[in-house]
């Protein structure tokens, strides 16, 4: 399961609201929420909570509050942004300058998507350490990108991994101490590879199983200083991580890490593959890692509720297929397997009244089968 997996299991608030304008700012524990909302302070709040989690810094340290700047449009956004001599970035952008009173992370109200969460770690971050390793900075932010809020406002998260087919498929990966160490326009850094390189060694780091490499990365964010160049940070990181360790071990045990992780539609692919062969154990395995990325798809529900089903384990089946009509699976097909699930279960009435909705939902497909089940079912009962 994913070390962090726990980390972002717990209520939250609604993802966005637009800012309100001429009101008077929002103030959190450590936020100023210019033209936005107390809904929107109580977010930050609970994106902060998240981030410190991991890096565990005190509050007391930063320069507080960390303002957020709201504004109603696109176009208020694009022109300030502008005025900034910043380079737009959509959605939400954070803006770092020396003088830590004129930090600030701007939002698009009309167009709230995914870059909330990548800009508002930079800015938590940067809060902390002005200079962070480029890697960390970039890294993180891509982690934390997969953080969302469901729509009854829960915070979730579904593990980044589009990182991993890119890495794997690079010809010449630079070496471990080659991203570590790597700059802001730099060779390695100005690749159009450098993101996901970043985010495959923040998961290394965090997921790996190996608790020395966990411990490693956690000692070395104590190196971290708000008065140290991004380079100087990155060799102190760099020289905690590989304290005591033979570097090459560590590349060793990254690239077999990089080799062992499945993307979701891998893991899915081998789950079929498994359950047509007729192996049960190593299609259940697949399915319900591939649930641990992602908890929201139907797929696996559908398929752990068949393999229930053939272990003749039917109230589980049916709690199965009913998690695939939650997240999306076609309900004809599934309503058709329940009800099957449910004659073989002997409860008839249930079976009956399954089927009948299979025929409802897709007439053409599932009519004239489930009716002549249906009358099967009645006679034998």
């Amino acid at each position: 399961m994913n070390r962090l997996k726990a980390v972002f299991a717990f209520a939250g608030i609604l993802f966005f609201a637009q800012g309100i304008f001429g009101q008077e700012p929002v103030r959190t524990k450590h936020y100023e929420i210019v033209s936005g909302t107390e809904q929107l302070g109580q977010q930050m709040e609970t994106l902060f909570e998240v981030y410190n989690r991991v890096f565990m810094f005190d509050p007391e340290e930063a320069a507080l509050p960390l303002r957020v700047r709201v504004f109603s449009g696109t176009d208020e956004y694009n022109d300030y942004a502008r005025s900034m001599s910043a380079v737009v970035s959509p959605g939400a952008m954070y803006l770092h300058y020396v003088q830590s009173g004129r930090r600030e992370l701007i939002l698009d109200g009309s167009n709230a998507d995914n870059s909330l969460p990548y800009q508002a770690f930079i800015q938590y971050l940067r809060a902390f350490v002005a200079q962070p390793p480029y890697w960390m900075q970039k890294g993180f932010a891509e982690f934390f990108r997969a953080l969302s809020f469901t729509a009854d406002g829960v915070l979730d998260y579904e593990e980044n991994l589009s990182w991993l087919q890119p890495v794997r498929k690079m010809k010449s990966r630079p070496k471990i101490e080659g991203i570590l160490t790597a700059e802001s326009g730099g060779v390695i850094a100005n690749s159009d590879e450098f993101a996901g390189l970043a985010c495959s060694l923040v998961s290394f780091f965090l997921n790996s199983g190996k608790e020395e490499y966990t411990r490693s990365f956690t000692d070395s964010i104590m190196t971290l200083s708000n008065e140290n160049s991004s380079s100087v940070n990155a060799a102190s990181v760099m020289k905690r991580l590989l304290l005591g360790r033979d570097s090459s071990q560590m590349s060793l045990d990254y690239e077999r890490y990089i080799n062992s992780r499945k993307t979701f539609s891998e893991l899915v692919s081998e789950g079929q593959k498994a359950y047509s062969s007729g192996d049960s154990a190593g299609a259940k395995l697949s399915f319900l890692a591939a649930l641990e990325l992602k908890s929201s798809h139907h797929v696996p529900y559908y398929y752990l509720g068949l393999l229930a089903y053939n272990a003749d384990k039917y109230d589980e089946a049916r709690e199965n297929y009913l998690a695939a009509i939650e997240n999306g699976a076609e309900k004809a097909l599934v309503f058709y397997a329940l009800g099957i699930n449910a004659a073989a279960a002997k409860k008839i009435q249930e079976a009956v009244d399954y089927l009948r909705r299979s025929g409802e939902e897709d007439p053409k497909q599932y009519k004239e089968k489930t009716d002549k089940i249906r009358q099967q079912l009645t006679s034998w009962n």
